[in-house]
């Protein structure tokens, strides 16, 4: 399947992006809109959740809280690229839990997560569990 995006300029150095009657804002002034290189941690972070959550449904396992934090090391040095990314996810949940909810994190960087395979071209991925 191909993706097709289009971004149009509004003013300055900003861009709008809409979809499904929805827009995001992209600028490097953060009060004009979302960081694009942020916004590729937002999508890692979405990608890797949605593969979980689906997983853990599947296992049939409970939990009533989670929460997805994502660290990122930007190089110095034009291109500037994250090359190390940390990846927090907090789940409440029992703790017999613990090793198939870590079952699912492997499974979804490794797997199924496209987001997290292509960033894992260029930058060291780093996956923590914390039960909650």
């Amino acid at each position: 399947m191909n993706h097709h995006i289009k971004i149009n300029w509004t003013q300055e150095s900003n861009f709008e992006y809409e979809e499904n009657n929805q827009k995001i804002s992209l600028d490097i002034v953060s009060e004009k809109g979302f960081s694009p290189k942020k916004l590729l941690l937002v999508g890692l972070a979405g990608c890797t959740g949605i593969d979980i959550v689906s997983l853990l449904e599947k296992m049939r396992v409970e939990f009533s809280e989670f929460t997805i934090g994502v660290e990122a090391n930007l190089t110095e040095e034009h291109p500037k690229v994250y090359n190390e990314i940390e990846i927090v996810y907090s789940i409440k949940s029992e703790q017999t839990n613990q090793e198939k909810i870590q079952k699912a994190i492997d499974l979804s960087m490794q797997k199924y997560c496209g987001v997290s395979a292509m960033l894992g071209k260029t930058a060291k991925i780093k996956a923590v569990l914390h039960l909650i």
